[in-house]
């Protein structure tokens, strides 16, 4: 019989945040290695905004800088995203902010945030990926016709992304 619990998920939506829970079947060393490693970023998106990394450099300290290639249609199509990383605790949890270089070498961070938390359990590790928005100014959350920029089931998608890559279930 099939353990199931790996499939459930649970969102929340509180406030200026949102976040999703899932249990996958790897340890949590597997699952932050996979997390650490922007050139994996794109196998745990659910869909074809995140396209590569610009690095191929592991995430290994809090401060640090690792850039990506994305598309977005109602972005006008390929950008750069540029992410200082604001967590870094290995096998436990990892976080970054977007942004963009101002073209000095600094980060001009939008004010939302990236994070999973990873916690072993019975069946493997429970994953919390948690989109926060709540540093966003009004003028950003006006360009981007408003916050979240996506439905909240977009987080179990990419929980479920990412056991599938973490597992190699295809």
């Amino acid at each position: 019989m099939a353990d199931t619990r790996a499939a459930r998920s649970q969102t929340t939506y509180p406030g200026d945040k949102m976040s999703s829970t899932r249990v996958i079947p790897a340890s949590p060393a597997e699952i932050f290695a996979v997390l650490a490693d922007p050139g994996r970023h794109q196998d745990t998106e659910p869909g074809d905004w995140v396209r590569s990394a610009i690095s191929a450099e592991p995430i290994t300290r809090v401060g640090q800088v690792f850039s990506m290639n994305m598309f977005l249609e109602q972005a006008g199509g390929a950008y750069r995203m540029d992410n200082v990383v604001t967590a870094f605790e290995p096998d436990t949890a990892i976080s970054w902010d977007p942004g963009q270089d101002d073209g000095t070498g600094d980060v001009a961070v939008g004010g939302w945030r990236w994070r999973y938390d990873l916690a072993p359990v019975d069946g493997g590790t429970e994953v919390t990926l948690t989109y926060d928005w709540s540093g966003t100014t009004q003028a950003v959350r006006d360009d981007f016709g408003g916050f979240p920029v996506f439905p909240p089931a977009f987080l179990d998608a990419s929980l479920a992304a990412l056991a599938k890559t973490v597992t190699g279930r295809r």
